[in-house]
């Protein structure tokens, strides 16, 4: 089964969220600090109280990268309690000149097993192509990031006319030849959203930004379920993860879950 396929199933069945798996030991609860892996420990109990709900698990490689060899074997073992059945997710934003974009896809797609990345555009196709290359992965084109910085350069007009996020999707939509092309659409920008989902074709589209970062589920899903669009998931982090910090933190997550899970089918 593609990555893709994984992603079609799990949305025709109800599910749109993408639990972002960013994990920081300052957040997680007390009661699991005096474990010998509490990271690890907190990973688990979230992932077996939301396998059956979740539609993906992303996983924020800063968070693992910064605890050095631990953090990388947490990522391993993380992988191994997912159900082969849901989408997983390298959050690493990759994207370099041919060699070290080689080296790049073979430890998140060889190595580590992930069934698809977030990917980096912004040095063009050809450090892309070692990714585009895995044709059952499914690879998270960065295109309009919810965080205030994408107004830097992503919606910098250009000379031709139009913004460099629009001249973007259009590259992915011309890069998706093995139809393994997805893109980042931050969910804290509306309008574009409105103004630029017809042009997505069949990509499907991951949607940071909710929450934390003030993007609004309602109105984001509601402009997809205008458009016929159920192609996405929604990635929520914080909001799941740390919705209570007592020892019934999983039961929370998982009751979260399901409220937003609810949420957007009423507002699809």
């Amino acid at each position: 089964m593609t990555a893709f396929e994984k992603l079609r199933i799990q949305n025709l069945s109800g599910k749109y969220i993408a639990i972002g798996l960013d994990t920081d030991i300052n957040k997680i609860p007390q009661h699991l600090k005096s474990l010998t892996n509490p990271v690890l420990e907190f990973n688990k109990l979230i992932i077996e109280a939301t396998k059956d709900l979740a539609a993906a698990y992303k996983i924020n490689f800063a968070f693992y990268e910064a605890e050095g060899k631990t953090g990388i074997e947490n990522i391993e073992k993380t992988l191994s309690f997912i159900p082969s059945n849901i989408l997983t997710i390298a959050d690493g934003k990759r994207g370099d000149i041919g060699n070290t974009s080689e080296m790049y896809a073979k430890a998140i797609y060889d190595r580590l097993q992930f069934n698809s990345a977030t990917l980096n555009p912004y040095m063009g196709e050809d450090s892309l192509k070692p990714f585009l290359n895995y044709k059952d992965k499914l690879n998270f084109i960065l295109a309009l990031t919810s965080n205030p910085g994408s107004n830097d350069f992503q919606k910098s007009e250009q000379k031709k006319g139009g913004f460099l996020y629009q001249s973007v999707i259009q590259k992915v939509i011309r890069w998706n030849t093995f139809k393994n092309c997805g893109i980042v659409f931050g969910a804290t920008n509306p309008d574009e959203l409105k103004s630029n989902i017809e042009s997505f074709g069949d990509l499907p589209v991951l949607i940071p930004g909710i929450g934390a970062q003030g993007g609004d589920l309602e109105k984001i899903t509601g402009i997809l379920g205008k458009f016929k669009n159920i192609n996405f998931l929604v990635n929520v982090s914080r909001g799941i993860l740390y919705k209570n910090n007592s020892s019934e933190f999983a039961l929370a997550a998982r009751e979260e879950l399901l409220k937003l899970n609810n949420l957007i089918k009423s507002y699809l």
